[in-house]
């Protein structure tokens, strides 16, 4: 009795085996090619449907649901505005030539 459970457990452990290394057969039979009219059919069937999906509107608003409970980033402060007519002119290094 001993020796039939060894000998069904390796048959089952061998079943998977098998079948993987068996050739690998196509059971479904090719399907007949289109007709012209079903190809034109398709086109125009794809041509509608690109054009659908560029009616769709672009989303403008975020779909974040968390979006305000975080914390707005803080706002940089601008930094404040010099002219260059009241700015005292920029005196050259020592020791550099000049063009």
């Amino acid at each position: 009795m001993k020796l039939f459970r060894v000998v069904a457990v390796l048959a089952l452990m061998a079943g998977p085996a098998f079948a993987q290394e068996s050739p690998h057969i196509n059971l479904m039979a090719d399907g007949p090619g289109k007709t012209d009219d079903e190809k034109a059919a398709d086109a125009e069937r794809d041509k509608a449907y690109k054009e659908t999906l560029k009616k769709i509107p672009d989303a403008k608003a975020s779909n974040d649901p968390w979006g305000g409970m975080r914390a707005d980033p803080p706002k940089k402060q601008p930094a404040p505005k010099t002219s260059a007519a009241t700015s005292p002119p920029k005196k050259p290094k020592a020791g550099t030539a000049a063009n």
